[in-house]
């Protein structure tokens, strides 16, 4: 149920985007890190509370007195969420729809593997992408963290955070894939498996900008994931 050379193929085929969306991270996470002193905090936290319904869609929560609650609250609100949610329905794209669109899914399927095997190929490949992703953006701030300020995050509440985030993003890419695989038709695929996602994390924004429509929150299954209660090590979270 496996196929070893589509697998590395996929593979290889994703690691220019790979390396784009990782640079791209990396610069984000690099000015947001470096960001990190009690004057500017107290700066940043002044102006979200000025502009409290800004600060709800950013997903932004002011007070935080650690590093690691300081970079869940400024990345792993917005940036962390979507631009990994970006990289995981092209991935998808590339390993499903794009094959369809070329025309390229019938000699897949005439060939003496499965459909089934070559579905669960594609399936480990995403995977395989999704978690290199996130894996290398936990690795680099903790490494960034370590060199500019010393002991100041908590490594194991900030894994078990990224740990939170590829379960979302894994969640994300599970119904990209389904979508892909249901829809002959790729702009149907894309626009289903990406539009759903992308509608989500608005829903998500509409529901943090104010009380009024704070119950909106229950319609998008990004209200699941709550950076700030992961690193409390909030049970429910």
């Amino acid at each position: 149920m496996f196929n070893l050379t589509l697998y590395k193929h996929e593979v290889l085929r994703s690691v220019k985007t790979f390396v784009i969306f990782a640079v791209l991270l990396a610069f984000e996470l690099i000015s947001t890190i470096t960001m990190y002193q009690p004057e500017m905090q107290k700066m940043l936290d002044s102006i979200m509370e000025m502009m409290p319904e800004l600060a709800g869609v950013l997903g932004m929560a002011t007070g935080a007195t650690t590093l690691d609650g300081y970079i869940a609250s400024y990345m792993y609100g917005f940036v962390m969420q979507t631009i990994p949610m970006v990289f995981v329905c092209l991935c998808v794209n590339r390993a499903v729809a794009s094959y369809v669109d070329r025309g390229s899914i019938a000699n897949l399927l005439v060939s003496p593997v499965k459909r089934a095997e070559i579905a669960v190929t594609q399936m480990f490949a995403i995977v395989t992408s999704v978690f290199a992703l996130i894996a290398f953006s936990a690795g680099f701030q903790i490494v960034i963290a370590e060199v500019m300020f010393p002991n100041e995050l908590d490594v194991g509440s900030f894994i078990v955070l990224n740990i939170g985030l590829l379960a979302l993003q894994l969640f994300i890419a599970g119904f990209c894939f389904l979508c892909s695989c249901i829809f002959n038709d790729s702009k149907y695929s894309i626009g289903i498996g990406a539009g759903v996602p992308a509608l989500m994390f608005i829903l998500k924004m509409l529901a943090s900008s104010g009380e009024s429509v704070e119950n909106i929150k229950y319609a998008t299954f990004f209200t699941l994931f709550q950076p700030e209660n992961i690193i409390a090590w909030d049970a429910g979270a």
